[in-house]
C-alpha cells in the first residue's frame, strides 16, 4: 500500500512517516500544496493523509482536485482546524475521515488501516484461487499453509491481487512498491528479480495464481480457478 503524508510541520511529518512505515507501507511526503499537487499528478496513492493548513494553499482545494481523478484515493484529513464547518466541508468534498490534531499515533494507524480496508471493499482478507492475503498482518497462505515472503515480495503480490486480470505496467508496479524514487533508476532489474522470486515461490507452493509476463509492457495476474477477489470477513463500521 502506498501513502502520501501532506504535512508542513517537520517534526509531526517525520513521526507520522516513521510509524506508518513500521506497518510496512510505502510512505511519501509533501510539505507544501505545490509539492502535494505535483505528486498526486504524477503518482497513484491508496490513501492520502491531508493537512488543511498548508503554507501555500488550502488542503480543501487539493481535496477537490483529488475527486476529479478516476478512482481517487482514500483521504484522511489530519488538521488542527477543528471547526465543525471545516469537517463538514471536507467530508462533503469527498474526504473519507477526519482526525483532528493533536492525535495519538496509534489511532492514526488504526484509522489508516480502516481506510485501506474500505478501499478493498471492507475486506480483512483477500483471496483469489487458493492464495489468501491478510493485509493487516502482511501474511500470505496457499491452501491454508503459510507462504513465506520477503517484504517486497508480499507487496508485489498484494498489488497484483488487488488488480487481477489487469495488465500491470512495470513502472506503475515499481512506483507502488518502491515509491517515487523508483523512476530514478535506469532500468527495472530490481523489479524483474523480485517478481521472478515471487513467481518461483508461488509455483513451489502449488498456487493457482500465475504472474505472466506481457512482452514490452509488464505483467498480468491470472488464476486457474477464480477471477475475482473473495473475502471471509468484512469490516463493520
Amino acid at each position: 500500500m502506498k501513502l502520501l503524508v501532506v504535512e508542513d510541520e517537520p517534526g509531526l511529518r517525520d513521526m507520522m512517516t516513521e510509524v506508518l512505515k513500521q506497518q510496512g507501507w510505502v510512505v511519501e511526503t509533501a510539505s507544501t500544496y505545490a509539492d502535494a499537487e505535483e505528486k498526486i499528478g504524477l503518482y497513484e496513492y491508496d490513501c492520502i493523509l491531508l493537512d488543511l493548513m498548508l503554507p501555500d494553499g488550502n488542503g480543501l482545494d487539493l481535496l477537490a482536485e483529488l475527486q476529479q481523478k478516476g478512482n481517487p484515493p482514500q483521504v484522511l484529513i489530519t488538521s488542527a482546524k477543528a471547526a465543525v464547518e471545516d469537517r463538514v466541508k471536507g467530508l462533503d468534498l469527498g474526504a473519507d475521515d477526519y482526525l483532528p490534531k493533536p492525535f495519538d499515533l496509534g489511532e492514526l494507524v488504526a484509522r489508516v488501516k480502516s481506510q485501506l480496508r474500505r478501499r478493498q471493499g471492507g475486506k480483512r482478507t483477500l483471496q483469489i484461487g487458493n492464495v489468501e492475503l491478510f493485509p493487516d498482518e502482511r501474511r500470505a497462505k496457499v491452501d491454508g499453509r503459510p507462504l513465506e515472503l520477503l517484504h517486497k515480495e508480499y507487496h508485489i503480490l498484494h498489488y497484483f491481487m488487488t488488480r487481477p486480470m489487469r495488465v500491470i505496467d512495470k513502472q506503475a508496479l515499481a512506483e507502488a512498491v518502491w515509491g517515487d524514487h523508483a523512476d530514478q533508476s535506469d532500468n527495472y532489474n530490481y523489479v524483474y528479480q523480485q517478481v521472478a522470486n515471487l513467481k518461483k515461490k508461488l509455483k513451489a507452493a502449488k498456487a493457482t495464481l500465475q504472474i505472466k509476463s506481457v512482452y514490452g509492457f509488464g505483467y498480468k495476474l491470472e488464476c486457474e480457478d477464480a477471477g475475482k477477489p473473495e473475502t471471509d470477513t468484512a469490516e463493520k463500521d
